[in-house]
């Protein structure tokens, strides 16, 4: 159980300051880390700012890194997830509105670009309708592809109230997505 973490020797080099090191471990981690962070907070420009601000923090922690303490990938999830909390606190803070994900492109894109781009959207809205707990649960099992235990750990939580999290998390996230298919208040329903 106790494995080795694959990014020590990589840390180190960072806390070296090898210039390589710094571009591996961006190319490594960066994509994840986008994707976790426009999971939780639906926006992609957010979740770039929370990626740089999260590589900065591994700037910095890199020469005191002391391995074994915590796999590094735990670590730096962590504090994304940490970055992400912080930003929808003062999102709810300010403002309650939530708008949905970038609009790609304004070119012509065939039938199934259009279907996928609306499900996703439908998907993101969904997402971000949930309690923050139950989106956190769903993000790290589904998207990041965590297993429970690792997740659970993330969280902080037992793996039972991990599964109890995503019972529920997936249960919202039918009835959200159920909702965003109901058209408006007395608009008549549109079918195809």
């Amino acid at each position: 159980m106790n494995e080795e973490d694959p990014d020590t020797a990589l840390i180190a080099r960072v806390g070296n300051r090898e210039p390589g090191a710094v571009r591996e471990i961006v190319a490594r981690k960066l994509p994840r880390i986008v994707a976790l962070a426009a999971r939780m907070l639906g926006d992609r420009d957010e979740a770039d700012d929370v990626a740089q601000e999260a590589f900065l923090r591994i700037w910095k922690i890199a020469p005191k890194w002391r391995p074994g303490s915590a796999r590094f990938d735990t670590w730096l999830h962590r504090v994304t997830l940490n970055l992400c909390y912080d930003r929808l606190r003062r999102h709810r803070e300010t403002t309650a509105s939530d708008a949905l994900p970038e609009q790609e492109d304004a070119a012509p894109l065939p039938d199934e670009r259009i279907a996928a781009a609306h499900a996703n959207a439908r998907i993101a809205a969904a997402l971000a309708k949930l309690p923050a707990r139950q989106r956190e649960a769903l993000v790290l099992q589904y998207y990041q592809e965590l297993p429970n235990a690792e997740a659970a750990g993330l969280m902080g939580v037992s793996v039972e109230a991990l599964e109890s999290l995503l019972a529920r998390a997936r249960r919202n996230l039918r009835t959200a997505l159920a909702d965003l298919a109901k058209p408006g208040d007395d608009a008549p329903k549109e079918h195809r």
